[in-house]
């Protein structure tokens, strides 16, 4: 058994979250076979991903605020705290902030076989892939 000492948190990379986007490491493998990640992130009003998909797919509980989540279908939803959203393997999808207030959640997500492949980074959401689209 071993407390593990806080990680700090870091500004995200503006390429892939427009806005301001912090992380917060909370869980992190410690040995070559554990593959799960866990981070708390906070959005500031408005800030989002840009489009991605992750090899096994995440789980996103949110802590606060309202956390936008769209698929490239065109489908955004609202999600509150208490609430978890998952994504599947492979499916391309982004998370915001809705306007006006900040939001938090709680990422995790296992590591793909290749950890280089955990994670596949896209082009930037647009306003409109933001607000929705009629996915009809």
């Amino acid at each position: 058994m071993k407390i593990l000492p806080p990680q700090p948190t870091t500004l995200n990379p503006d390429e892939q979250f427009p806005g301001q986007v912090w992380l917060d490491p909370i869980v992190t493998p410690q040995t070559d076979d554990q593959r799960a990640t866990v981070a708390k992130v906070r959005f500031a009003p408005g800030a989002r991903t840009a489009w991605h998909h992750h090899a096994r797919g995440q789980f996103l509980y949110v802590t606060q605020g309202v956390a936008r989540f769209g698929t490239r279908d065109g489908k955004v939803v609202d999600v509150h705290p208490g609430q978890t959203i998952y994504l599947a393997p492979g499916e391309e999808h982004f998370h915001a902030a809705a306007e006006g207030s900040f939001m938090e959640h709680v990422a995790i997500l296992e590591a793909a076989d290749d950890p280089a492949t955990t994670t596949t980074w896209l082009e930037r959401i647009t306003d409109e892939d933001y607000a929705g689209r009629d996915a009809g």
